[in-house]
């Protein structure tokens, strides 16, 4: 046996709060793994940009329901975002607030249970915005177009993405939100799964 056949145990990266240890290996670099993530770095290819959210659930993967049932964080599995962060960056990107978007009038009870909520991202004020921010906004939205499942996963808050990087190995939870033919994909892939 030789120092550079060993093999380690695998970190199973769970979701859970931050936990995160080095390795020392090979050459003197060090290896970083989570052992429980439970936020991470999710870019929106479309719009080329990237916000920083809190994952809220595994909810598939293509090699085992077993990993699904565990919460295991690995590379390619789909995860469930809040869309809070993401909801804030549009706003600010094309003054369209998603909450206040086709929504009935909240009544005494919900501003009651809104106000006992806290969000961790500050809200944006869309009508507070300045006469110049408005014409980027009207500008920009001539040609802007959002694609309705992922309009809709906004209204819901929770958004699917699918992990980009090894957690267990660099110690990040990197993703990207599905849009497109991969998000019906796995949308129906879910639908399946709940039937």
């Amino acid at each position: 046996r030789r120092k550079h056949e060993l093999g380690r145990l695998p970190a199973n990266t769970k979701l859970g709060s931050r936990r995160i240890s080095a390795v020392r290996v090979r050459g003197g670099n060090y290896k970083v793994r989570a052992l429980r993530m439970d936020t991470g770095n999710f870019a929106w290819p479309t719009e080329a940009a990237t916000q920083r959210a809190r994952i809220l659930d595994v909810v598939y993967n293509a090699t085992s329901n077993e990993l699904v049932r565990t919460k295991s964080l690995l590379k390619n599995c789909i995860v469930s975002v809040d869309a809070a962060p993401v909801k804030s960056f549009y706003a600010k990107q094309y003054g369209i607030d998603m909450d206040k978007k086709n929504k009935r009038p909240a009544s005494k009870n919900d501003k009651a249970k809104k106000a006992k909520k806290s969000s961790a991202v500050a809200k944006f004020d869309v009508n507070k915005a300045p006469a110049t921010l408005k014409r980027k906004w009207a500008f920009r939205n001539r040609t802007h177009k959002i694609e309705k499942s992922i309009e809709d996963q906004m209204k819901l808050g929770r958004m699917l993405a699918r992990l980009s990087s090894r957690p267990g190995q660099v110690g990040r939870a990197d993703a990207v939100l599905l849009e497109g033919a991969e998000l019906q994909f796995y949308l129906k892939k879910l639908e399946k799964k709940k039937k």
